[in-house]
Formats: structure tokens, sequence, C-alpha cells
């Protein structure tokens, strides 16, 4: 059996940024699902990360009972802004990083307990993780994957044969997750906070070599670091609204520096189109609320910008400056990212002045007509250019069809101005439009299911039907239709 690749340069920047941190362990773990085909991607094949080969030993480490050779746990210490009240030290509570595992085609990952065990940064806190939020992350992660969208990834689950108290006793379970790397822009904070310019430009040398090593070849590699994380947020954030995604929870400790989706909390996507939906139980104010993402994503980078300002340039003003400039092309970026998009999902392959409207035109009718946002998609997706004949799944979809027949006209007119044929063009939306997502209700049905029964059979379903959600799968329809009213999920919750 072939050792770990670990790599653990993490640790090696110093006491400041982590505390050495064992896991603690637990009674009676149980793997719940391995992710074969990203350990393949990982290179853990032939490992003692193979459940196939090795299944006690493996559920053993991601349960925390048993450190693979060649990792260093820790936990990172990092600051944030949450619900923005700043927090000037954070860090991770329940989570920690085994170590980096480097591949023989130089790509890198970091592996992370979640659910572990109490750390330094616990606070109050027990440190674990009941079953249903590792349910839910493992899911929703993994569906964003397939979907295309940056994300950490989930490598396994297990349950630990205890239980963990919140309102009520719930069964534990701890997730094994994947990232480029776990700093975010509380990270910078952090050290921001106390004046640390040597700790920032050393965390900051860190991300570029790991994350944008391109930059260190830029006259000012801190300018390009910025210039970078900008643009990655720009697009990832487009690609959440694109899939009427919502975070629910994006405080600045919640915002990878890697331009990934993090933190699965309390997030949801939507089925009836709400531009000011919330889904979230902590969130009463609507602060991140859908339409609000894109705004608090600038204000987010903004708090980065801040802690980078030492290093943009000697002169202080000159530093404002340029970091003001590379935060205006933030809202340049993201209205780039999200309008060719969505364009891409309407099936227009070229660019039109009055695209923005006829977009925003639509969306404005799903909510006013209360339509499932993913079906209004993938069902525009399958209609013909010529003949409004197959218009009738779409129709259904609104309390009142009038207003999507005129803009369903007003659509057809616009497509006259493209070169594309209808098959080509469908292709196109087909490839943009899904026609599963992880459902509100299918989530709770499957953590529902584990944690009152110890029935993994609907979730282990669901996952399968998300491992290929643009394809229309037979026998599968169950799963791509919005919630009874009795199944409507109001609220998602954090799970601390």
């Amino acid at each position: 059996m072939k050792p770990i690749c670990f790599n653990n340069r993490y640790i090696k920047l110093g006491q400041n940024f982590s505390v050495e941190t064992l896991p603690e362990p637990v009674k009676k773990p149980h793997l719940i699902k391995f992710n074969h085909q990203l350990a393949d991607v990982m290179g853990l094949a032939n490992t003692c990360l193979n459940p196939v080969d090795n299944l006690s030993d493996c559920t053993a480490i991601f349960a925390g009972n048993l450190i693979p050779e060649g990792a260093e746990p820790l936990a990172m210490v990092y600051a944030g802004h949450q619900f923005g009240c700043f927090n000037p030290q954070l860090g991770d509570g329940r989570a920690i990083l085994l170590g980096e595992i480097s591949t023989s085609d130089g790509a890198h990952f970091d592996m992370q307990l979640k659910g572990s065990g109490r750390t330094p940064f616990s606070r109050d806190g027990d440190g674990r993780a009941a079953l249903g939020p590792v349910l839910r992350e493992y899911l929703l992660s993994e569906a964003m994957a397939k979907l295309g969208v940056p994300t950490t990834r989930a490598l396994a689950a297990v349950t630990t044969g205890e239980e963990v108290a919140r309102q009520q006793l719930l069964p534990g379970g701890i997730i094994t997750r994947i990232s480029g790397s776990f700093v975010r822009v509380g990270t910078f904070q952090y050290f921001s906070a106390s004046h640390n310019v040597e700790a920032i430009r050393k965390l900051a040398d860190f991300v570029i070599e790991r994350n944008y090593p391109a930059a260190k070849s830029e006259d000012n590699p801190y300018v390009t670091l910025l210039s970078s994380v900008v643009d990655r947020q720009a697009e990832l954030i487009a690609r959440w609204m694109q899939l009427g995604f919502i975070h629910g929870v994006m405080n600045t400790d919640n915002m990878s520096i890697a331009g990934e989706t993090i933190d699965y909390g309390p997030c949801a996507f939507m089925d009836y189109f709400n531009h000011d939906q919330v889904y979230s139980s902590i969130d009463q104010n609507g602060r991140y609320a859908y339409s609000n993402q894109p705004s608090i994503g600038l204000w987010n980078l903004t708090r980065l910008a801040e802690s980078l300002i030492p290093l943009l340039d000697k002169n202080t003003k000159t530093a404002v400056e340029i970091a003001q400039d590379i935060l205006k092309n933030y809202i340049k970026l993201y209205q780039q990212y999200w309008l060719t998009g969505m364009r891409d999902k309407l099936g227009l392959s070229k660019s039109f002045n009055e695209d923005k409207e006829l977009i925003e035109e639509l969306l404005d009718i799903m909510a006013t007509g209360k339509a499932d946002f993913t079906l209004s998609f993938y069902y525009l997706s399958q209609v013909s250019i010529a003949s409004a004949q197959q218009d009738d799944a779409i129709h259904a979809l609104y309390i009142d069809a009038e207003p999507i027949k005129q803009w369903l006209l007003k659509w057809r007119e616009r497509l006259t101005k493209e070169s594309l044929t209808h098959e080509t063009r469908k292709i196109m939306m087909c490839a943009v439009n899904p026609v599963y997502i992880p459902r509100n209700h299918q989530v709770e049905a499957a953590i529902r299911a584990a944690e009152d029964s110890a029935d993994f059979s609907v979730f282990h379903e669901l996952l399968e039907v998300l491992q290929n959600p643009y394809e229309l799968q037979k026998k599968n329809d169950i799963f791509m239709l919005p919630p009874e009213p009795d199944e409507v999920v109001e609220q998602t919750f954090c799970g601390t």
C-alpha cells in the first residue's frame, strides 16, 4: 500500500497561523459514503484512504480515530465579519486540517475533518456536527461540483456512534472535505486587525505560491493577487445567481481566497423564484438574500483589500487608489459573467443591448408568477423556436400564464437575430440549465430518513441522481419537481 503524498505547507507558516490539534476519537464510526471519483483525482488509489482494500483503517481516519502517516492536524485561526460585525478571532471551531495532499501532476488538495471535536477555537461549542448538516454538505457540495461550480468537495462521510446535543439529541457525523485552500478573507483580517504586516505578507506569499502562481512574475504580485481573487469571486457569485443558489451566510470568514463555494450551512437552491429569497434561520434581516449576494461579494472583497493595503504600495494613499480601482472592476466583471451566463441559459450566442432587459423581465415574471426557477429554464431549453405548441409545460409553472406568453414572443423575436440551428441552441441551453438540483425538501427527506431511522437509502438515491444534473433520467421525474405545499422548506439551519 503506497503512502499518501502529504506536503503540509500551511503548518510551516508558524504558530501564529494555526494550533496543532488532534481530532477527538469517537465510539463507533461507520462509513456512510466514500467518493471514489474524487479519490482517483487526488491519487488516493492503493493508499490507506481506499475503503475497498482497507475499510477499517479508512473509516477510523475519516472519524478522526486514526491519523494517517504524514498528516499534521491543525486548527486554523482567522477573524471575520459576521453579519457585518467584526470578530477579531474566530478560527476552526469544529474543523481540523489533516494536511495538504500533492499529486504527481502538480495539483494540491487540503483535507479537513469537520465535526471531529473541540479545538482551541471552539469557544463554548462541542466541536461536533450532527448527522443532518454532514449529509446536507455532502449533497450540496457534490451537486455544485457536478453543476460545474467551483466548490469544496466531499471525500467521505461517517456516523460517529455518538449523539450531539442541539435543540435535541441527534446522531453525530463527520465529513471529510477537500479544498484548493481553506484560507479565507477572514484569515487576512486576523493579521490585519493586529497590524501584523509581516504575517499578512507571509500569508499572501503562501496563497500566491499555492493558488495564484502566475502572480509571482508580475511587477507587484500582491496587486495581481487581489485582482485575481476579485475576478474569481465575481465569476463564482455570478454562477450562484445563474443557478438560483443562496449561500445563506456570506460572512468574510466564509469567503474562500481560492474562489470556491465554502461552508455549506443554511444554504439552499430556490424553488419558486423570489428576488429577495432568504432561507437561513439566522439571517433575520435578509443581509444575505439572493439579490444581495453580488453586493455582499463586493463588501467582503473590500475587507480583503483593506487587509492588503500595506502590500499594494509603500505609499498608503497610492495603495488605497490601487485597491479602489481593482474593486471598481468587480462590478464590471460580475455583470459580464452574469450576463454571459444568462445569455447562454436563453440560447443567445450574440450580444445585443436589449438582452439584459429581456433577462430581467423574465426574472420579474417568474417572481410575480411564482414560477420554479430551475424548471423555467429547463422547459425553455426544450421548446421550439418556430412554434408555441410545446409551451404548455412552461405556462403551467405560472399562476398567470399571459405575461410569460408575451415574453416568449419577445424571446423568439430575439432568437431570429441568431444564426444557431434549433438543435445547436438546444444543446447549448441543456448544457447550462440543469434538470436536477438538490431541492430543499428532498435534502430534508434524506436527512429525516437518516436521522430518524438510520436509513441512508434516500441519501444515496438523491446523490446518484445529482451525479448527472443536466441529463433527463428515466424514472426520476420526482427529483425534478418542486415541493408540494406541505413539503416546502421555509428555513435552513447552520447545524452548530
